[in-house]
């Protein structure tokens, strides 16, 4: 099992030491592993994607301010 990309990320954040990953194992720039737990990189991958999905919905909405049709602002957003 590895870690996917958005816990590696979330890893990375929470964790300033943690520079490099195997697997679910995590390693400092000296190589020695660094322990960490899981429940806060899932509540932090979490928490940015609902960050991510608000920046959206806002951005929807500040398109069809400006008189954008849905298939317009659905091109540009790539949904």
């Amino acid at each position: 099992m590895s870690l996917t990309v958005q816990q590696t990320e979330a890893l990375y954040s929470l964790y300033p030491s943690i520079k490099t990953t195997n697997g679910t194992v995590a390693y400092d720039e000296n190589g020695a592993e660094v322990a960490y737990d899981i429940n806060s990189v899932n509540a932090k991958v979490a928490e940015n994607e609902q960050s991510s999905q608000s920046v959206k919905t806002s951005a929807q909405a500040k398109l069809a301010a400006l008189g954008l049709t849905a298939d317009e602002i659905a091109h540009l957003i790539g949904a």
